[in-house]
């Protein structure tokens, strides 16, 4: 059972969304953030990414970037304006780019349930990212990004959400990113209508935002060690935005290695096809099973299928576990891809021409293209209490922060 809660959103008035609407922090470098604010004032990226204020090279999680966060959210409350609802609701938010679309439902929810593990999760999370989004919401009083959930698609959900999508939106703007977002209040007596409807939901999945639930989830322990919650609480809930499975596009995150462990390119590509079927190919993997690499000017293509792994274990079956099993480990010494700093991801958003430029400007020696996962990979992994290798999935398009804010304290 998927327990949502209507909530009183903070958000900017409708003039202002467009200025403030702000890529996720986690997205963008502190150099990348400080670009996209420039000559914004309003900016999101000034509460989230607040070293941007900062001399270059502060440590983002200094103190001095947490009490600019919080100095910077009351200035632009204050400059934008923002209002907070009289009443609870419930928001439809619809994402279109490419010629796609999807609508999901922001709702606060419940951190029991995220501690029960019937909100599931399909990858590890790091501690110190952890830190960083429990001081900032404890900080600022507040849940500032969005969570991004799926669930198996039901049709009286989408009914209900389509009916909503027909009335005049809240907001309603193309980002400079060419990704249109439009958001719709829920009137009552659709709140209740949703929320019932979601009760029939039996779980709820973890896209991307892993380290805001983590760090909401520590919050509220927070909170309860401080005697700060009152009952219900606020903090006992997450916001997040939940999309039917149908609508949710993963593309692939895509690795960059900056050299080849002591190979040349000729030794390291026989040692590749001593384990692999290896042919010429191009830059992106044809289907499941298959990696494009580029190495020395050229593209092949490599087949990962036959590699022996467990098969009851589907996480240790995704290309990107064989790749790291198969070659990034026992070729390029790469045993944590999560902290070898040899290795760069690159989200599939900005294809495959920017894997082969880096490897062309002598940046990496070797670039991988990956073939994207699933939504059932996903769903299916979380259900059995896998867990997916690092930086498994790229979501596109990105929520943007700033639109909705949860305030908890």
């Amino acid at each position: 059972m998927a327990v949502i809660r209507p909530f009183r959103a903070l958000r900017p008035v409708p003039d202002a969304a467009p200025r403030v609407a702000s890529v996720p922090y986690d997205v963008v470098s502190s150099d990348e953030a400080r670009e996209l604010a420039d000559g914004e004032p309003l900016s999101f990226l000034r509460v989230s990414r607040a070293e941007i204020e900062l001399p270059v090279g502060t440590d983002p999680h200094a103190d001095a970037v947490y009490a600019r966060a919080t100095e910077n959210f009351r200035t632009i409350r204050n400059a934008a304006p923002f209002v907070r609802e009289a009443e609870a609701s419930l928001y439809c938010y619809r994402l279109q780019a490419n010629g796609r679309e999807q609508t999901g439902l922001t709702a606060c929810c419940s951190l029991d349930e995220y501690d029960r593990g019937l909100i599931k999760k399909h990858e590890h999370t790091r501690r110190n990212k952890e830190d960083d989004r429990t001081r900032h919401m404890v900080e600022l009083g507040a849940q500032t990004g969005l969570v991004f959930l799926t669930y198996r698609s039901r049709e009286e959900i989408d009914v209900l959400m389509d009916r909503v999508c027909t009335g005049t939106p809240l907001f309603d703007f193309e980002a400079p990113d060419n990704v249109k977002h439009t958001v719709w209040r829920v009137s009552s007596p659709d709140v209740d209508l949703l929320v019932k409807a979601f009760k029939a939901v039996p779980a709820l999945y973890i896209a991307d935002g892993h380290h805001r639930a983590a760090g909401a989830a520590r919050v509220r322990a927070e909170f309860a060690r401080r005697d700060r919650l009152t009952v219900p609480s606020e903090a006992d809930t997450v916001i997040a935005v939940a999309f039917p499975s149908t609508q949710v596009r993963i593309l692939p995150y895509n690795r960059v290695v900056k050299d080849l462990n002591g190979r040349s390119p000729r030794e390291f590509l026989d040692q590749i096809a001593a384990t692999f079927p290896v042919c010429a190919g191009g830059p992106a993997p044809a289907q499941a099973g298959e990696v494009s690499i580029y190495l020395d000017g050229t593209w092949h293509n490599v087949t990962l299928a036959d590699f022996s792994v467990d098969s009851s274990d589907r996480a240790a079956a995704l290309d990107v576990a064989r790749l790291d099993q198969g070659i990034l480990a026992p070729l390029l010494g790469i045993e944590d891809v999560r902290r070898d700093p040899r290795i760069d991801f690159i989200g599939g958003i900005r294809g495959a021409a920017v894997l082969q430029a880096q490897v062309d400007r002598g940046e990496a020696a070797v670039a991988f293209s990956m073939f994207p996962v699933t939504v059932d990979d996903l769903m299916r992994i979380a259900d059995e209490g896998g867990i997916m290798p690092p930086k498994s999935t790229w979501f596109e398009p990105k929520l943007r922060d700033g639109l909705l804010i949860h305030l908890i304290a």
